[in-house]
C-alpha cells in the first residue's frame, strides 16, 4: 500500500511540476509581450517610427520562440520523449487548477495547446489532452485594482461635455503636450453637432461616456476608444491622436459607429499595441462596440493573433456542426500557385500551396510560405489581408463536393491524406472572403467602377509607401471588402520595394525592334518597367480613363524611384484608415 501511494504521489508531483513549467513559460511570454507593448506610448511620442516597426515584428515572432523554449525545458527537466496518456491527462488537470485565479487564463490555455500539439500526434487533439473548449471563464475577471480596470466612465450630464472631453484626453496618459488642445476640443464639438441631428443631441440623465483606460497605438497613430450611452442610444467611437513631430500632439478627427471603427480594426491592418493585464476585458469592450466582429478578430487586432487563431477555430468547428452545405472551389480565376476553396455559408476562404506551379512561377513552396510570413510580420497598412495559418486540419470528407476533391488530389496531393471519414490538410491558410476585383468590375456601374479603380491605385501606392511591391498587379489578385475597400491578397510575387530596380524602357535601336518577340533591352530578375503596366491593366477604355485621372503617376519610373528614396531615408508615409474628408482642419 505505501509503495502504491508513493507512486501516485510521484506521478502527481511530476504532473504538477510539468504543468507549472508550462505556465511559467506562458507567464514569461506574456511578460515580454507586455514589456514590448508598454513602450508604444514612448515610441509614439518620440516619433520613433523605425522603433514602432521593429517592436511590431519582434512581438509577432515572440510566441513561437517561447513555445520552443518551453518544450526544450520540459524535455530536459523531465525526459519527456513519448506520450504517456495518463500523465498528460493529469498535467492538463493540474494546469487547469493553476489557472483558477489567473488574469489571462484563455491565453494560457492556448499556450498549453501549442506546447502539446507541437510534440504529439493529431489524434490526441481532444479535450482529454488539450483545451478544445475553454475551461476557465474570462467574464468579469477584472477587479477594483486600478491596473485591471478596462474602462473609465464620464458623465457629461453632470460635468459638461467639454470638461469630460478634456478629462478623457488628460486621463489617457500622454506625456507630450498637445499642439492646441482647446482648438481640437472645439473641432470635436463641431463634428458632434454635424453628425447628430438636434433631437439626437438631447442629454438624458444616464448620459455616459465609457472610455478604455489606455490608448491603442499602431504605426504613426494613437486612438482613444470608447462608447457613448445616451438613453437608448449606444455607439462606439474612436478619437485618433497624431504626432506632428514638432509642436506636439493633435486630435485628427472623430470616428463614430461600427462602420468607421471596423475599418480601423480591420483584418487588413497591422496589430494594435495596448497594455493591459486582462486582455479578455479589452476584447469584451471591443465586442460591445463592434458586435459584427467575432472575438477572434478582436484578439488578433490587439496583437494576440495566436489566441485569435484558437478562438476562430472553435467558432469554425461550431459552424461546421450547425451547417450542412458543401465546400466548393472558390469563384474566380484559378491561381497558378494557390488552390482556393470555400464554404458558401462561411465568410472565409481556404488556401493551399499547390504541388506544382505554372512554368512562369520560378520559386518553391518554401519561398511561397516565406512570402506569407513576410506579410504576417509586415505593416499591412490596411491593404493586405491578414491570414490564419493552420497545420493538420481535419475536415469531414462528406462535406466536400466530388469535383473539389478531385481538384485537390490533382493540385495538392502531397498536402492531404484521407483517414476514414476525414480529410487531413497538412498545411493551409484562411483569409476573409472578398469579391475578386475583376469579378466586381464586370458588374459595377460607373460610380462603383470609379470608386474601386481609385481604391485599387491607392492600395498600390500605400503598399509601396510601406516598402511592399505587389509584383502581380492583375485585378484578380485584389479583392473588394464589404466596406468597399480594395485589398491585395495574392502574395507569391511580393518583394520589398528596396529590392526592385525601376527602369524606363529605352528607345528602340531600330524600327524592327518594336515587332520582335524578345525585348531589345536587357532584363534582370528584379527589373520593373512601370510603363508596361498599361499594357495588361488598361485595355478597357473606361478603366483607362479613370486610372489615368487618379493614378497616371504609377506608370512613371520616377514615381517609384521617389518612393524608394523615401524608404531608404527612413521616411514613413502617413496612411489613415479613414477618409481624408473627415479630418479636422488645423
Amino acid at each position: 500500500m505505501p509503495e502504491t501511494q508513493s507512486k501516485v504521489e510521484r506521478e502527481f508531483r511530476l504532473s504538477r511540476n510539468i504543468a507549472q513549467t508550462i505556465l511559467e513559460g506562458f507567464n514569461r511570454h506574456f511578460s515580454i509581450f507586455q514589456q514590448i507593448t508598454s513602450g508604444a506610448r514612448q515610441r509614439f511620442e518620440e516619433a520613433d517610427w523605425q522603433g514602432v516597426q521593429r517592436a511590431s515584428r519582434e512581438r509577432i515572432v515572440l510566441y513561437d520562440h517561447r513555445i520552443e523554449e518551453t518544450i526544450a525545458l520540459i524535455r530536459e527537466l523531465y525526459q519527456i520523449k513519448t506520450l504517456d496518456e495518463d500523465l498528460w491527462r493529469n498535467i492538463r488537470l493540474c494546469y487547469m487548477r493553476l489557472l483558477s485565479f489567473h488574469k489571462q487564463p484563455e491565453l494560457a490555455e492556448t499556450f498549453y495547446n501549442s506546447v502539446f500539439c507541437r510534440q504529439f500526434q493529431r489524434r490526441y487533439y481532444t479535450n482529454d489532452f488539450i483545451f478544445v473548449r475553454n475551461a476557465i471563464a474570462t467574464d468579469y475577471i477584472e477587479s477594483s485594482e486600478p491596473e485591471l480596470i478596462s474602462y473609465r466612465c464620464y458623465y457629461p450630464s453632470q460635468d459638461g461635455l467639454v470638461d469630460c472631453i478634456r478629462r478623457i484626453i488628460q486621463d489617457s496618459g500622454y506625456q507630450k503636450p498637445f499642439e492646441n488642445l482647446e482648438r481640437d476640443i472645439r473641432s470635436l464639438l463641431k463634428a458632434l453637432v454635424k453628425r447628430f441631428p438636434k433631437e439626437k443631441r438631447k442629454i438624458h440623465l444616464n448620459y455616459q461616456l465609457q472610455v478604455v483606460c489606455r490608448p491603442f497605438f499602431r504605426n504613426k497613430g494613437s486612438y482613444i476608444v470608447g462608447q457613448y450611452i445616451n438613453g437608448r442610444d449606444e455607439e462606439g467611437f474612436a478619437i485618433p491622436i497624431l504626432n506632428n513631430e514638432k509642436g506636439g500632439l493633435y486630435i485628427d478627427t472623430l470616428l463614430l459607429g461600427e462602420k468607421e471603427l471596423s475599418v480601423v480594426f480591420s483584418y487588413s491592418q497591422a496589430y494594435f499595441m495596448i497594455q493591459h493585464q486582462v486582455p479578455s476585458a479589452i476584447v469584451g469592450f471591443l465586442s460591445k462596440i463592434m458586435p459584427e466582429h467575432h472575438r477572434s478578430e478582436h484578439y488578433s487586432s490587439i496583437g494576440l493573433h495566436k489566441q485569435g487563431k484558437s478562438d476562430f477555430y472553435r467558432h469554425f468547428l461550431h459552424h461546421l456542426r450547425h451547417s450542412s452545405d458543401h465546400f466548393i472551389t472558390a469563384p474566380g480565376i484559378r491561381g497558378m500557385v494557390m488552390m482556393v476553396f470555400t464554404l458558401p455559408s462561411y465568410r472565409y476562404v481556404f488556401k493551399m500551396i499547390k504541388d506544382k506551379f505554372a512554368p512562369q512561377k520560378e520559386f518553391t513552396r518554401q519561398q511561397v510560405a516565406e512570402k506569407y510570413q513576410l506579410v504576417k510580420r509586415h505593416d499591412r497598412v490596411g491593404r493586405m489581408a491578414d491570414m490564419l495559418e493552420y497545420s493538420n486540419v481535419a475536415l469531414p470528407l462528406d462535406r466536400f463536393k466530388p469535383e473539389l476533391l478531385q481538384e485537390l488530389h490533382d493540385t495538392c496531393a502531397s498536402s492531404i491524406t484521407i483517414e476514414g471519414n476525414l480529410i487531413i490538410f497538412r498545411h493551409m491558410y484562411l483569409e476573409r472572403r472578398m469579391i475578386p476585383l475583376n469579378i466586381y468590375m464586370e458588374s459595377a456601374n460607373d460610380e462603383q467602377l470609379e470608386h474601386v479603380i481609385k481604391e485599387y491605385g491607392n492600395a498600390i501606392k500605400q503598399l509601396a509607401g510601406a516598402n511592399i511591391f505587389p509584383g502581380d498587379f492583375l485585378y484578380k489578385n485584389f479583392g473588394v471588402t464589404q466596406l468597399g475597400r480594395v485589398v491585395f491578397y495574392d502574395y507569391d510575387e511580393i518583394n520589398y520595394m528596396t529590392e526592385c530596380n525601376f527602369r524606363k524602357i529605352p528607345p528602340p535601336r531600330f524600327p524592327e525592334d518594336l515587332f520582335g518577340s524578345e525585348p531589345w533591352y536587357s532584363v534582370e530578375p528584379f527589373d520593373v518597367f512601370p510603363e508596361e503596366f498599361a499594357t495588361f491593366l488598361l485595355t478597357n477604355p473606361k478603366v483607362r480613363k479613370i486610372f489615368m485621372k487618379y493614378h497616371k503617376d504609377l506608370l512613371d519610373p520616377a514615381y517609384w524611384q521617389k518612393k524608394q528614396a523615401n524608404i531608404r531615408s527612413g521616411i514613413y508615409e502617413d496612411v489613415f484608415p479613414y477618409s481624408e474628408k473627415i479630418r479636422f482642419k488645423r
